[in-house]
């Protein structure tokens, strides 16, 4: 495979309007249908600021500040516990029916707790008995070899298992049922979802590249980060936007933008996380350096073989391997997996590990999140984006519903296949407005990688 450093002009994709917002109906069969996989008398879903993801899958609402419980019963049960703050902002939730109960134990130290101090009465009133299974979601679940025998605890805080530990008669961890990397239902999405997805990913993407194009040496990373252009649309990670020199050690992709100035030759990195979609990428600031942009190259050739490997159906090990070994062939190799679902949250689980039979899936909307290692000090490199797989029932529906994205989809895959040269299959839908692009030297960001 032969990588060429070229001028290539990127296509304006069309027009992101808002996607119509997710109806009740949505949220009310996400709810059944995770209630019946839970083959309990109830299923309890836990949710934090950091850890929201679940919820908000379920039900529209995610809590700010606190902490909340949604809880699943029979007969379309859906039942709400938060705090203070929070029972108010319920009303962002559209399901039908959902009561909303305050359990002040979850509100920030120091607020009242006169009403309804106590989870485990609130948890009874509620209608759970000595009795009652209970099903419990957390943020991740542990694997068979991260735990002795007998069952695994739940990353719930030992607080809110503790009282449903007191109230019900058992409680077991059932986190998979939305988590599992192949069947997990957040691992698989639905057409609606993945057009909320599609405009916060594309959006995220013209972020990151307004910083590509336009940082200059000499200023401040925070002056860069002032071009993002922030419109609103809520994060699924920290904003991340760094730079150093050889002499400052390597270039951290984690960090938030600070008051270093940017100079010359520096790496730099920088990624935005939309619920919806994560965009990174990573360079020299410069205009010239022939040895770094024949390490790029070797990495832009794994990043092709990614596209080349991933459809539906393939083992998400067998993605691992190809990719692996291509980065091998150009000296490096994956910092983290090559590739991971994302969405609400920039990571939920991957179905592409070592030996992993996990296999991609029609509705999955993945990371293309491939971090070469090791890298000299002072440089950086990296290219991410998010793209969904969909079978061809899935392909027509979304035509049919959302014909607009669509279009943005066919040409972005029209683009990387013509232009940049990457053989994409007919089932990966690019989310990025930036598919695959990657300009090395970001003084020269109109010169893009190529397969040629």
């Amino acid at each position: 495979m032969r990588v060429v450093h070229r001028p290539i002009a990127i296509p304006d994709f069309g027009v992101i309007d808002p996607p119509p917002a997710l109806n009740a109906s949505i949220y009310r069969e996400r709810c059944r249908r995770a209630f019946a996989a839970a083959q309990a008398d109830w299923l309890i879903v836990y949710a934090d600021r950091e850890h929201f993801a679940n919820i908000l899958f379920l039900s529209g609402f995610e809590p700010r500040f606190e902490e909340a419980l949604l809880l699943l019963g029979k007969d379309d049960r859906t039942i709400l516990i938060t705090g203070n703050e929070c029972v108010p902002y319920a009303d962002v939730s559209p399901l039908p029916e959902l009561e909303v109960w305050l359990a002040q134990t979850m509100s920030l130290l120091g607020q009242d707790r006169s009403q309804a101090p106590r989870l485990t009465d609130v948890l009874r009133d509620c209608g759970i008995s000595g009795s009652d299974s209970v099903a419990l979601v957390g943020w991740k679940y542990l694997g068979a070899d991260e735990w002795e025998e007998g069952p695994a605890p739940s990353f719930v805080p030992a607080a809110y298992v503790a009282a449903l530990d007191r109230v019900a008669g058992s409680v077991i961890d059932r986190s998979d049922i939305l988590l599992h990397p192949e069947t997990g239902q957040r691992s698989i999405i639905d057409a609606d979802q993945i057009a909320v997805f599609e405009a916060a990913a594309a959006r995220g993407s013209e972020m990151v590249w307004a910083i590509v194009t336009g940082t200059q040496p000499g200023e401040r990373e925070s002056d860069a980060a002032a071009r993002f252009g922030y419109r609103g649309m809520p994060f699924n990670v920290h904003t991340m936007l760094t730079s150093g020199g050889p002499r400052e050690g390597s270039v951290n992709g984690l960090k938030s933008p600070g008051q270093r100035r940017i100079a010359r030759g520096d790496g730099i990195s920088t990624a935005v996380g939309l619920c919806g979609g994560l965009t990174a990428r990573a360079g020299l600031v410069t205009d010239e350096d022939a040895e770094f942009v024949t390490v790029a190259s070797g990495y832009f050739a794994a990043i092709a073989q990614w596209y080349a490997a991933a459809d539906i159906d393939v083992p998400g090990g067998e993605i691992h391997d190809r990719v692996t070994g291509h980065l091998a062939d150009a000296g490096l190799r994956s910092l983290l997996n090559p590739g991971h679902l994302t969405g609400h949250e920039e990571w939920s689980h991957t179905p592409i590990r070592p030996g992993s039979s996990d296999r991609i899936r029609s509705g999955m909307h993945m990371q293309v999140d491939i971090i070469p290692t090791p890298m000299r000090d002072g440089w950086a490199l990296n290219c991410e984006d998010s793209v969904v797989f969909a079978d061809a029932a899935l392909r027509s529906e979304l035509a049919e519903r959302h014909p607009q994205m669509w279009g943005r989809m066919q040409a972005r895959r029209s683009f990387m296949r013509d232009t940049l040269g990457i053989a994409v299959s007919e089932s990966v839908l690019p989310l990025s407005s930036v598919p695959a692009c990657l300009a090395p030297l970001w003084l020269r960001s109109d010169c893009l990688l190529a397969v040629e």
